[in-house]
């Protein structure tokens, strides 16, 4: 079942760059990547479907509604969001940072229920961290803290998540447990997820689709195979590149000179 539809999305930073995404679909348990250079526009595409940005022409479908059919509220529900880094400046715990996630269940002035602080603990034992619950968020390691921005997105109980780099600024280890944990959860609750890398590799490994941009446009999109290639890579990189096989898996490496 299509999740999110994306249909002649025109978007501009007035007379400057503009991005471009004539069709995309994501369905239920499937991860889309779009990956390409800094710059390509994969941030602003995130930004539209969040309605953070506005397009000018095309059409946002999530859940079969038109997303300008979406309050504010209403869309929180159903989309739940990472961004790239998130540093608060009130030292709350992992447990009320997951909790917010929440917010867009209560009514005004309404506070957190016991279902509610269910829901957090249910999203913290889901992301594999419930022994960081009573940790200070600020006081935790970068790896960590995205798993608590997960867990707090997944508390939202959203159809749909979008992932702003969520390996920015993360080590070998923590970049492989962060996307095997979105690749997992994509598949256990039949979330859609759309990310954005920079990795061929991480988006070879981790995607069921992928979507290549450059200069604000995406010049491909399809299942990993079919559109990940030395030549695709080096358009949208514009680097040489080889394709090697292993054990079955096809992995991207830069042609370097010795």
């Amino acid at each position: 079942m299509e999740v999110i539809g994306i249909s002649g999305l025109r978007f501009s930073y007035g007379e400057g760059f503009s991005v471009r995404a004539d069709s995309l679909s994501v369905g239920e348990g499937e991860v889309l990547t779009l990956l390409g250079p800094n710059g390509s526009g994969k941030t602003t595409v995130l930004k539209c479907i969040n309605a953070l940005l506005k397009t000018s022409t095309g059409r946002i479908s999530i859940c079969g509604r038109d997303i300008s059919s979406y309050t504010r509220s209403t869309l929180s529900k159903v989309v739940g969001y990472v961004p790239q880094s998130h540093t608060p400046t009130f030292p709350f715990t992992v447990f009320d940072v997951v909790l917010m996630g929440r917010v867009s269940h209560l009514g005004l002035f309404q506070q957190p229920s016991r279902s509610d602080r269910l829901k957090a603990e249910e999203a913290l034992k889901t992301v594999g961290i419930s022994r960081l619950g009573d940790r200070i968020y600020t006081k935790i390691s970068g790896g960590e803290r995205q798993l608590v921005l997960i867990a707090r997105a997944i508390a939202q109980e959203p159809k749909l998540l979008l992932l702003d780099e969520p390996t920015a600024h993360l080590d070998f280890k923590n970049q492989i447990t962060t996307l095997s944990t979105i690749k997992r959860l994509s598949k256990e609750k039949g979330l859609a997820v759309m990310m954005s890398l920079h990795d061929p590799n991480h988006a070879l490994l981790y995607s069921d689709l992928i979507a290549l941009m450059r200069n604000g446009e995406i010049l491909i999109c399809g299942p990993p195979e079919d559109v990940v290639n030395d030549k695709t890579i080096e358009e949208i990189y514009n680097l040489p590149v080889d394709v090697v096989d292993h054990a079955g898996r096809q992995f991207i490496l830069p042609r370097v000179e010795n």
